[in-house]
This record gives C-alpha cells, sequence and structure tokens, in this order.
C-alpha cells in the first residue's frame, strides 16, 4: 500500500473512532454516520493490518445494537409486567418485573461500558500503528 493511501485510511479511522466518540454526546444520533462510513472504505484497507480496524469498528456497532435491543426489549417488557401487576393486583408478577427491570438496566449498563471500551482500544492500536485482535 503506498503511504499516502495508508495515511489516509489511517486518517479515515480516526475519524470514524472519534464520531463515535461523539455519538456518546448525542444520544447516539452519530452513531449511524461511523457504520456506513466503514462499509464504504473497508475494501479499500483489505490486506493491511488497517482492515483489522475496520472489522473491529463494524463487530462492535452490531454487537452493541443487539445487546442494547436485548436490554431495551427487557425493559419494555418489565414495565409493561409492572403496569399489569398494579392493574391485576399480582405481586409475583410486579417482583419479576423488577428483577426484569434490573436485568435489562445492567445489560444496557454492560453494553455501553464494553462499547466505550472497543472504542478507546481499537483508538489506542490505531495510533499505535498496530492491528486490533
Amino acid at each position: 500500500m503506498i503511504d499516502d493511501k495508508k495515511r489516509s485510511l489511517v486518517t479515515y479511522n480516526h475519524v470514524t473512532y472519534l464520531l463515535y466518540v461523539l455519538s456518546y454526546f448525542t444520544a447516539g444520533l452519530l452513531w449511524i454516520v461511523p457504520i456506513v462510513m466503514n462499509y464504504t472504505r473497508r475494501h479499500a484497507a483489505d490486506g493491511t493490518w488497517l482492515a483489522t480496524h475496520f472489522d473491529w469498528q463494524i463487530k462492535t456497532f452490531w454487537y452493541s445494537i443487539v445487546f442494547f435491543a436485548v436490554g431495551g426489549l427487557l425493559l419494555v417488557i418489565a414495565f409493561g409486567g409492572i403496569g399489569f401487576s398494579v392493574l391485576s393486583d399480582s405481586g409475583n408478577l410486579a417482583l419479576v418485573s423488577i428483577l426484569l427491570t434490573g436485568l435489562g438496566l445492567m445489560i444496557i449498563a454492560f453494553t455501553f461500558i464494553w462499547h466505550l471500551y472497543r472504542i478507546v482500544r481499537g483508538w489506542i492500536a490505531l495510533t499505535d500503528s498496530r492491528s486490533v485482535p
């Protein structure tokens, strides 16, 4: 790979990592921009250490979406159960709903921390001109 192309892809990856970090301050609105950017330029880095960064960011995005969806679904089910338990005066259903709420919140918190960890780890590796696993 020629140096200009390599330098361009390194800068491009720095921008995508930055956009992922900035998405935390925009309620996730910027999440879609770096994933589109990664898919559009990932083949330009085929066969290089930079290809691992494109794959790393793509996998991070999709796994985060799945885990956030699971946590969110648990919260929706739990809140529905709480409402139903109030209407039916069922203490057992309320307890299960509270446990599901806690589980959903734990999954979302874990996903948030895991996502941030992957972005920081990948960005550090990019800064050091290393591939990511």
